[in-house]
Parts: C-alpha cells; sequence; structure tokens
C-alpha cells in the first residue's frame, strides 16, 4: 500500500464527509493505493456515526473509536499502530490542512529519500494575537533546544516513512515533538515543506494558553530527559563538583590567615568581616545544596510519574482494544 492517511479528530462531524471526499478525489487523481484512518478521540457529537456512514461507502476508509478523549498524541499512537502504507500522512480534521499537498510529500519521502516532512503554514489565516504570535515563540525555542531547523514543528500535516512511526513512542502530549522524537531514534533526514493553510470553516479552535505553555513545559522536559535522564550525574555531578571546590577555596583562603594569626582573627574588627563572610558563604552553599537536592528530588519524582504514566496508558490501549473487538463483533453480528 502506497500511503495511509491518520486523522485524528474531536467533535468535527460536519468537515469529515468533504475531508473524506477530497482525500478521496487526489488519491484517484494520482493512482495512489491508500488507507484513511480516522481516530474518533472520544467526540461528543455525531462524528462517530459519520465515520461509520463513510466507512459502509468507501472500504478504503477505516476507523477507531475512544470512549472518552485521550489526546492527540493517544490517537496518533494508535493511528500509527494500524497503518500500513508505506508513507504515513497525519493531517488535521478542521480542513485547514490541504490534502492537495500529498503527493508532493509522498515524492519528498519516496524520491528525495527523507524519513520525515514537516509542514510550514507559512501564511497563516489563525488570530495573530491568541495562536500566531504564541506559536512563533514556541517553534523559536523548538529550534533552538532541539537543534531541528522546523518553521512549524507542530504542524498537524507531516509525512513519514512507515520505519519512523514504528521506531518512536508517543506519550503525554510529545506528539508536538515527533521530529525530535524521530531524530533521538536516529532518523536524522527530516525536512520541511511550505504547505497552503486554510481557514476553518466549521467549529472552532481547540488551542488555548494552557496548550501553549503545556508546549514548552513539556519540551523542556523532554530535552532534560533525553539529556540527563540516563546519567542525572553529568549534570547534578558537575553542580555539586563546583559547590565544593568554591566552598573548599572559600574557606581555606580564609581559614588558613586566621590560623596563622590567632591575635589579628580575634580583634574585634576582623573578627566580625570574618564572621559575615564564613556565615554568608555557609549560607550560600547551603542554599545551593538545596536546591541541587529539591531538583533531584523533582527528577526522581518526575521519572515515577512518568512510568505510572506509561503504565496507566497501557491499561488504557488494553482496554480500548478489548472494546474495539466487541465492536467489531456487534458490528457482524448486525
Amino acid at each position: 500500500m502506497d500511503i495511509s492517511v491518520i486523522v485524528p479528530l474531536y467533535n468535527e462531524a460536519e468537515s469529515l464527509p468533504v475531508l473524506h471526499e477530497w482525500i478521496a478525489r487526489v488519491m484517484r487523481e494520482n493512482n495512489f493505493s491508500y488507507e484513511v484512518i480516522f481516530i474518533n478521540d472520544g467526540s461528543t457529537d455525531t462524528s462517530w456515526q459519520v465515520i461509520k456512514q463513510l466507512r459502509e461507502n468507501d472500504e478504503n476508509v477505516h476507523g477507531i473509536c475512544f470512549r472518552r478523549n485521550y489526546g492527540k498524541s493517544a490517537a496518533l499512537y494508535c493511528g500509527f499502530d494500524a497503518a500500513k502504507g508505506d508513507v504515513v500522512i497525519t493531517m488535521d480534521a478542521d480542513l485547514q490542512d490541504s490534502p492537495d499537498e500529498i503527493p508532493a510529500l509522498y515524492r519528498m519521502i519516496t524520491e528525495e529519500n527523507y524519513d520525515l516532512v514537516s509542514g510550514w503554514k507559512q501564511k497563516r489565516y489563525d488570530n495573530k494575537l491568541t495562536k500566531n504570535i504564541p506559536s512563533k515563540l514556541f517553534n523559536a525555542t523548538a529550534r533552538w533546544v532541539t537543534g531541528i531547523k522546523l518553521h512549524d514543528m507542530n504542524c498537524g500535516l507531516k509525512a513519514y516513512r512507515q520505519d519512523v512511526i514504528k521506531n518512536i513512542e508517543l506519550f503525554s502530549e510529545m506528539h508536538r515533538y515527533i521530529p525530535y522524537l524521530a531524530k533521538n531514534a536516529g532518523f536524522t533526514r527530516i525536512g520541511e515543506k511550505v504547505v497552503q493553510h486554510r481557514k476553518r470553516e466549521f467549529g472552532e479552535s481547540k488551542f488555548g494558553i494552557n496548550r501553549f505553555v503545556n508546549g514548552y513545559l513539556d519540551l523542556m522536559t523532554l530535552w532534560f530527559l533525553n539529556k540527563f535522564g540516563k546519567q542525572p550525574m553529568h549534570f547534578f555531578g558537575l553542580i555539586g563538583s563546583l559547590m565544593f571546590i568554591l566552598g573548599l577555596t572559600i574557606c581555606l583562603a580564609i581559614g588558613i590567615p586566621t590560623m596563622q594569626d590567632y591575635e589579628m582573627a580575634t580583634s574585634g574588627e576582623y573578627l566580625e568581616e570574618t564572621a559575615v563572610v564564613v556565615c554568608f558563604t555557609g549560607i550560600s552553599d547551603v542554599g545551593l545544596f538545596l536546591f541541587a537536592l529539591a531538583f533531584s528530588l523533582r527528577l526522581f519524582f518526575l521519572s515515577i510519574i512518568q512510568f505510572c504514566q506509561h503504565i496507566l496508558q497501557t491499561l488504557d490501549f488494553l482496554f480500548l482494544h478489548c472494546q474495539l473487538i466487541f465492536l467489531i463483533l456487534d458490528s457482524s453480528e448486525q
């Protein structure tokens, strides 16, 4: 199979028929063998009913339905697991991503040998204050932290070689950093293509300031865990060593002259200055030690929390697959 198109969605019932017809037309015109996988992420509207209707009329359509809203990372995780195409395309369901970009993205993977190609919506039609400006700030930070020169790392329209999606793990809200995850997995041929951005025709945007803030926190967490997660002493050991050397140097610089000239050291004026210096040196050392200790404990508890999240997500996905099996059985009985 040439292409798998993965479309995660939440409350996009109105746009789905238009998007499906658009994708099918592009595939027919280019003679692609394909599948479209719609992942209904706990929608509260009639999105799942629409997907089932599309499936009845088109055998290339497949659907996965979540009982509740798990988030985009979980939706993409299940879509990647089910995808069979040599090239995998991800896109949003709100019609702001154009399926007309699919043939060019496909050629960049198959002919230009990219592992991953990310879309760049150079001209956007979103609200400048609430989305465009925060997006530019976020992407500038992401480029600096990850070293990947992409203008729009979180663009929903991307193309992947199948090997890429089968060798990365998505959890929490890490779908924003799939290029970085791919790079860490050894897929370094990451490209970018200017794509068309369209105005939203139906519904409303799910983007909020909380997602912007969480994006920064997730980026810092991912960078730190990737760099120091397996060997935290490379970070904390350096700080601890510098603190030890600095504290020892100051103590020796003050203590040796004091021990050599006891009478001068015990004079009122000199003793007062010595006490102040020693006091503040001790306070600063204790403060730095407590900071390093708190940061170490934070890393420890963060690792525990992520371990628990992995267990819960595994249980959730097992439960989800059981639900899908029952859904298939119910459909066959009907």
